[in-house]
């Protein structure tokens, strides 16, 4: 059931996905089903799958598909689109050294490096072990991340869901952003987590 009934729900929606993208750099609470569908090998340097992010309220349900590429030892792309119309709607972009958050309904965004984030995330928390714990999650072709893992206890039984892994080629370029988008610093998006 694909809903959005009021503006509430969509704003917390649009906070948890900034939250749980954030959050996924460690993806901590990681867990994998058995559904294997083909082998997914390192040695193409390319992993791809779907993303799902599902948030359940007393209201409704709100769902927001999209997609995850990564390029080995470079940088992931998380991308969120908005249901019907397929606009993205949020895009994270993750290299070893920074991440890029990018807010497209409100053009803002925030670029902070992995030093900037040292305090906030777990020691384990590397670009190297996000690939290792994807490439173990695709082997089995299905990660949940969920908000209660993540200790948003608000939101608890959102989750998000990596679904269809595939080691095929492809290109991934690094985001560009034209000046109609803000810089935010991280406070203000902290502020918004705390909100939650």
């Amino acid at each position: 059931m694909k809903l959005l009934q009021n503006n509430t729900t969509a704003g917390k929606a649009l906070r948890l996905l900034s939250a749980m993208l954030l959050l996924a750099v460690c993806l901590v609470g990681c867990k994998t089903s058995k559904h294997t569908a083909g082998p997914i090998s390192e040695d193409t340097g390319c992993l791809s799958a779907k993303v799902q992010l599902t948030v359940p309220s007393k209201n409704a349900v709100l769902t927001v598909n999209g997609t995850l590429k990564l390029m080995k030892g470079e940088r992931m792309q998380l991308s969120f689109l908005m249901p019907i119309l397929r606009t993205e709607v949020a895009r994270m972009d993750i290299t070893p050294e920074c991440a890029l958050l990018v807010d497209r309904m409100g053009k803002r965004y925030v670029h902070v490096t992995r030093e900037e984030l040292k305090d906030l995330l777990p020691k384990k928390a590397t670009y190297a072990r996000l690939e290792k714990l994807l490439y173990n999650a695709a082997k089995e072709n299905t990660a949940v991340l969920s908000a209660k893992d993540l200790g948003i206890r608000s939101l608890e039984n959102a989750r998000l869901t990596f679904t269809d892994f595939s080691d095929k080629p492809l290109n991934l370029t690094p985001t560009r952003l034209s000046d109609k988008y803000e810089q935010v610093e991280l406070y203000e998006l902290l502020e918004m987590l705390m909100s939650l």
